[in-house]
């Protein structure tokens, strides 16, 4: 489970995240959508232990970040946007290395790199250094890396970036079979169409507020006219916001 408490980020005079308030369920995929400067990647950054929110808390699974943020870390598969990654390293090094700092068994650690090299298709190349990786096969070995110590929450910013279409069909597999066995996932996504696919609820942010939250139904039902698409109420509801300020 997940709870952001009040949260808000500014920088100056500038307010990025403004008084956000939610819950999201254990095992539940949200999706959580805005333009760019919406303040998706400052939430998702807070949420991840990268920044201090200037007011509020985000509490996982029962554990505060403020009060405990090395316990809350622990529980958190982070996903970035960018793979930013020690390229000097071979894929099975650089998974070794994030296994250590989760105190991933020596077992443990031989079984699940290599389910996971396989299911993300780097088993063949675990062995050669990531310079040498394509920015997709980067971007798998860093989800493969998130999932290595099994956590209980996956917060992942734009998932889907430089995946193939293949690549994006597994990543949707993983998400969903994950969910499925208990796991809360919280995904930042300019891709509607995936949102409308795999998760439960949507959270909508505008100008660091989040304005709308609810299944693809609620928000159909929050939009001025009737439609089923996530795109043109996504459209709809930042649109009267903006105007509304």
């Amino acid at each position: 489970m997940i709870k952001l408490i009040h949260l808000s980020k500014k920088y100056g005079n500038h307010t990025a995240v403004n008084n956000v308030h939610l819950t999201v369920n254990a095992g539940e995929i949200f999706g959580f959508i805005g333009p760019n400067g919406a303040g998706k990647t400052t939430t998702i950054q807070i949420m991840a232990g990268l920044l201090l929110p200037s007011n509020g808390n985000v509490i996982l699974s029962d554990v505060s970040m403020n009060d405990h943020p090395v316990k809350a870390k622990q529980l958190i598969g982070y996903i970035p946007d960018r793979p930013f990654i020690y390229e000097k390293l071979t894929g099975i090094e650089y998974l070794r290395f994030i296994g250590d700092f989760y105190h991933v068994s020596d077992s443990d650690f031989r079984t699940r790199s290599t389910e996971l090299l396989k299911q993300f298709g780097l088993l063949s190349r675990c062995n050669e250094l990531i310079e040498a990786y394509s920015h997709g096969m980067k971007q798998r070995l860093i989800m493969a890396s998130a999932l290595l110590h099994n956590p209980p929450i996956i917060i992942v910013d734009e998932p889907m970036v430089g995946l193939d279409p293949v690549a994006i069909k597994l990543v949707r597999d993983i998400f969903q079979q994950r969910s499925a066995q208990g796991t809360t996932i919280f995904m930042s996504t300019h891709t509607l169409s995936l949102a409308e696919q795999i998760c439960h609820r949507v959270g909508i942010i505008h100008n660091g507020h989040l304005i709308a939250t609810g299944t693809i139904d609620d928000l159909k039902a929050s939009a001025k006219k009737g439609t089923n698409d996530l795109e043109d109420i996504f459209f709809q509801l930042t649109f009267a916001n903006a105007e509304d300020e």
